[in-house]
Order: C-alpha cells, then sequence, then structure tokens
C-alpha cells in the first residue's frame, strides 16, 4: 500500500527544513507520495519535486491557502496544481499582502503583555520575509521559555481572546477555490475538525465547498485526534467527498504524528489520489 502524504510545510512558509530537508524526512518516514502545501506560498515547489525526484518519491505540487469564512480563518489546500498559473501566483500574492502589518500589530500586543521585542525574534525564525506567521511567534516565545511548546503558546496567547491575537481578513472561499481550479488543482477542505463551528456552521461550510465545486476533505490528518478520524471519514460518505490524508508537518518533533505514526485512511473512504496513478 502506498503511503500518501499530502499536507507539509516548508520554510518557505511556517515550516522549519527547507524544501528538499523536508522531502528527505518525509522519505524517511516511509513516504511513497508525498506534496509540499506551504501557507499561500508555491516558491519552495521547484526544489522540492526535484528533491522528491532523486529520493524516488512520486511528487505532488500543491498550497494551503488562507480563508476567512464566517469570521474564521479556514485552510483550503490545493493539490495536483500548476504552481506557474498566474492568477494563482497573483492570489497568493494578494492573500500575503498585509501579514507584517498583522505581525507588528501581534509584538505590540504582547509587549503589553510583557513580552517585548517579539517581532525581531519571530523573525529570526523567518526563511521568507513575506510570511510572517504566528507559528514564528509561538517558536520564539519557546525559546524565552514562557511556553514548553508551540501548541502551549497560541493557546495562552495567539488566539481569540488572548493577548497576541490579531485577525486578519484572509481570501475567500470562492476566490481560493478559484484559483486552485483555475491552475487545474483539486481543492481540499483542511483539518476540518479544527475549527471552532457548530454542527449547523460546519454543515454550511460544507455545502457551500460543495456548491462552488468541491469534493475533498481531510480525514486523517496530524491536525485531528484519532477519534476525529472515524467523524470525518463518516462526513466524507455523507458528503460523498473524497478523502485525503496527511501530517501537517511543519517540524520534526512539533507535530503531533510524525510521518512514520499517522494511520493510513480508513477503509471506508475513497482516496482522493484514488485515480492517480
Amino acid at each position: 500500500m502506498l503511503k500518501v502524504d499530502l499536507h507539509c510545510h516548508s520554510n518557505v512558509s511556517d515550516g522549519v527544513l527547507a524544501p528538499p530537508a523536508v522531502a528527505a524526512y518525509a522519505r524517511k518516514g516511509g513516504v511513497d507520495v508525498w506534496a509540499l502545501t506551504d501557507h499561500d506560498e508555491v516558491g519552495g515547489i521547484r526544489a522540492a519535486r526535484a528533491a522528491a525526484a532523486e529520493l524516488g518519491m512520486r511528487f505532488v505540487a500543491g498550497v494551503e491557502i488562507s480563508v476567512t469564512w464566517a469570521n474564521q480563518t479556514v485552510h483550503v489546500v490545493g493539490l495536483q496544481l500548476d504552481e506557474n498559473n498566474r492568477a494563482l501566483i497573483d492570489g497568493l500574492a494578494a492573500t500575503r499582502a498585509g501579514r507584517e502589518a498583522r505581525a507588528r500589530e501581534i509584538s505590540a500586543q504582547l509587549e503589553q503583555a510583557g513580552i517585548p521585542g517579539a517581532y525581531e525574534g519571530a523573525l529570526r525564525y523567518v526563511a521568507n520575509p513575506d510570511l510572517v506567521s504566528r507559528t514564528h511567534f509561538a517558536r520564539y516565545l519557546c525559546e524565552l521559555g514562557i511556553c514548553s511548546t508551540t501548541s502551549e503558546v497560541f493557546r495562552k496567547y495567539l488566539t481569540e481572546g488572548k493577548p497576541g491575537y490579531v485577525p486578519h481578513r484572509w481570501a475567500t472561499l470562492s476566490e481560493a477555490m478559484g484559483w486552485i481550479r483555475g491552475a487545474g488543482g483539486i481543492p481540499v477542505i483542511a483539518h476540518p475538525g479544527r475549527y471552532k463551528f457548530d454542527a449547523t456552521a460546519e454543515g454550511a461550510l460544507f455545502d457551500e465547498f460543495r456548491q462552488l465545486g468541491g469534493n475533498t476533505i481531510e480525514v486523517v490528518t496530524g491536525s485531528h485526534t484519532p477519534d476525529q478520524y472515524a467523524t470525518y471519514a463518516e462526513i466524507a460518505r455523507r458528503y460523498g467527498f473524497l478523502a485525503s490524508r496527511g501530517t501537517d508537518f511543519h517540524a520534526p518533533g512539533e507535530a503531533r504524528v510524525e510521518f512514520a505514526q499517522l494511520p493510513p485512511l480508513p477503509s471506508s473512504v475513497t482516496p482522493v489520489w484514488h485515480d492517480w496513478f
């Protein structure tokens, strides 16, 4: 059975490793088919594709686009896309705009909470200056010893209602799916179990996604708890969605599940890659 991982990040967005190093780490974990899906950025795909070829892995070009839906941030992964598509490139550039201003506001709020110099500290973890993210701040606060894990930083400082939370208006769901589909790609709702929607709102998200031409959700992902694998497998069957799988890897030791430990999709769902090879 092929081990497929279709959700992964490098230091081109908020990961730690360069794309070739992520490829090597994935291969070491037994991955046969691998996608790089950096946040709002396709600049790492060329290096990732070359590294995957050298390692004997099949490669899938991807991206993870930040979307504002019902006043929350939702992520839509695009798979099997043309990273040179001009509309996609321009759309992602527009989505990235405003990250620096948000980062400076996060830093100002953290300073008010007694943590000065967070912007400069976060920049030490940034490889792509267009993509300063909350994860970079989280790593810096861990470096300071304020929290022991990035998840703890998010809980205490970087989510809604906490002292370092700054909202940002991302792309619309329609825009993101238009860029992905226009580039020949497959839109996927990333880690649906991570969003704080009630059942009605979640159903509305899936309905709009389907109306816009979407037919795939992540079922097994490092951002889901094990019990959510079964929950979203059932939702995939109910909606007629295909299922995707991926670690949501950002850094060794930082993910909930490493490449080698992520379980396969349940046999009750149809993998999004069922007709790719």
